[in-house]
């Protein structure tokens, strides 16, 4: 078996003990079964007291690593609980660890393994100069309607530098990160006025690119 060949399994190893392990905890600790209720999740979640943050660390990490489980009502609820500031914290810092960790599983174990997961989606923007793969996932984090898992897994795929990823993804979820935790902070106190003002700001996040490209087309023409 060559090094390499061991260095895979080794990484996909501790990932997986890691997953197990969280997953065993969660059980221990009464994780609901249904993350997409909100209500469950914030009774889970107060109950934990000091070790609510580090589940929601946690679960963030997991919706990056596993697909099915969504981040958006784990990001509310954080909001909810912890506050807009201290909740986007958490949030934040559970996203960019999880997308470091799918972008280092892709450049460990390559490119057929993630393949037979994704399938052909994942063929998508794999070339491209440093700079245009950085500036890449910085918009894509900005699009709520782009798969957060497998950006992250693609771009270990490519020539991109783990720096250059980690920077970008970084500053690209700071804002949906801060609306969604705000959202739900505003959700708990009843201010349906600043909870319209979130939503507006999601859209005109969402629409930034698409302004920008419009913009770009139109100076070239």
């Amino acid at each position: 078996m060559s090094p390499q060949t061991s260095i895979k399994i080794l990484a996909g190893i501790i990932v997986a003990v890691t997953i197990v392990s969280f997953g065993w905890w969660g059980s221990k600790v009464g994780l609901p079964s249904e993350l997409p209720d909100s209500t469950s999740l914030r009774q889970w979640l107060d109950g934990l007291g000091a070790w609510g943050p580090v589940a929601v660390i946690g679960l963030m990490m997991l919706a990056i690593l596993i697909s099915p489980i969504p981040s958006a009502p784990i990001a509310l609820t954080a909001g909810a609980i912890y506050g807009h500031f201290w909740g986007a914290l958490y949030v934040l810092t559970g996203s960019e660890i999880g997308a470091i960790a799918a972008f280092s599983i892709a450049r460990f174990l390559g490119y057929d393994l993630l393949h037979s997961w994704f399938g052909n989606r994942l063929n998508r923007g794999l070339a491209g100069s440093q700079n245009f793969l950085m500036g890449a996932v910085f918009v894509s984090r900005l699009l709520p309607f782009i798969s957060f898992d497998i950006v992250s897994y693609a771009a270990g795929l490519t020539s991109l530098s783990f720096s250059r990823f980690a920077i970008a993804t970084f500053a690209g979820i700071i804002p949906a990160s801060f609306l969604l935790a705000h959202f739900g902070s505003e959700l708990v106190a009843g201010e349906t006025d600043r909870i319209l003002i979130a939503v507006v700001l999601l859209g005109v996040l969402a629409a930034m690119p698409f302004v920008y490209k419009l913009i770009a087309k139109s100076d070239r023409n």
